[in-house]
């Protein structure tokens, strides 16, 4: 088995960036309106900053099947937990998150993501039912998840 079954990168899509920092701009600009002193940059000088480093930060997600785990983000399970993973196209995710999602479930969702992947878990000590993870390839990710488990 490879150390790294499967890795992806939750990246923003380069048109958010445009929207996010046309925001943050057109934000500064409302705040300027022309006046003069500190008025006149420190709105640039913070919002637009601002604006990058939350775009970083809505993008840095990383899903990845390393090591026995699934790991998203900062939280990580071991794959003798996982009973199934289920890939869910847009229509699928959107079902799984709708009115009947379950309260306890862990869900990393991204919007600019059309596939996502359901996660099945069966651990006595965790109330959690299932996980459901955005993914850009979600039959990859599902087959890495139930090839890397141990047999049950």
């Amino acid at each position: 088995m490879a150390t790294d079954d499967y890795a992806e990168r939750l990246r923003l899509p380069w048109w958010l960036w445009l929207c996010g920092l046309g925001v943050a701009v057109l934000l500064a600009i409302e705040v300027w309106m022309g006046a003069d002193g500190v008025r006149a940059w420190l709105p640039f000088v913070v919002l637009i900053p601002l604006a990058l480093v939350g775009l970083w930060r809505a993008g840095r997600i990383q899903v990845a099947v390393r090591g026995g785990e699934l790991h998203v983000d900062d939280a990580h399970i071991p794959l003798s937990f996982v009973t199934d993973a289920v890939p869910l196209d847009a229509a699928g995710k959107r079902e799984v998150l709708g009115v009947g999602s379950h309260e306890l479930a862990f869900v990393v969702q991204r919007p600019w993501v059309a596939g996502a992947v359901q996660v099945v878990i069966d651990d006595p000590a965790d109330p959690t039912p299932y996980w459901v993870v955005s993914s850009r390839d979600p039959v990859r990710l599902a087959e890495a998840l139930v090839s890397a488990a141990p047999p049950r």
